[in-house]
């Protein structure tokens, strides 16, 4: 008896003192909406996304990717730096993503292979402790060719 309960405490301390410390946490991603399914020619999509947690400083990334499964010419990835502001414990917040379909001023989404694009975008954040947060997707956008 003596021995077990020696050999259960000498247990306990080894995995008290192999405890991994924690040196932060990844931020969580949400997809919280988009504006519309549908895209057309002079229009605009806007995805809203919320986070929490992480290290978010102004040194971060997000990571948007359209996936066009049959037109791999309209698919894309690119990286957007977020505005730097004070960091705080427990942060929280809206990411708003905007593209355009020959609008101007936004990054141009057009379909390239002269048919209609049906894209699903996914996006992932990267804090400024490189801890990635997992991917979120959107629901199928229909981009229609004019």
């Amino acid at each position: 008896m003596r021995y077990t309960l020696l050999f259960s405490i000498f247990l306990f301390v080894i995995f008290i003192g192999c405890k991994k410390k924690n040196s932060g946490s990844a931020p969580t991603l949400k997809f919280k909406s988009v504006n519309s399914t549908e895209l057309r020619s002079g229009g605009l999509i806007e995805f809203t996304l919320s986070f929490e947690g992480g290290a978010i400083t102004g040194t971060d990334t997000l990571t948007v990717e359209e996936l066009v499964p049959y037109c791999a010419g309209s698919s894309f990835v690119t990286t957007y730096p977020l505005p730097s502001y004070p960091a705080t414990k427990n942060q929280n917040g809206e990411i708003t993503v905007t593209f355009g379909y020959n609008s101007g001023t936004y990054q141009n989404i057009p379909p390239k292979c002269s048919v209609n694009d049906t894209a699903v975008f996914r996006f992932s954040l990267k804090d400024s402790q490189q801890h990635l947060s997992d991917t979120v997707s959107s629901p199928a956008i229909i981009i229609y060719y004019q």
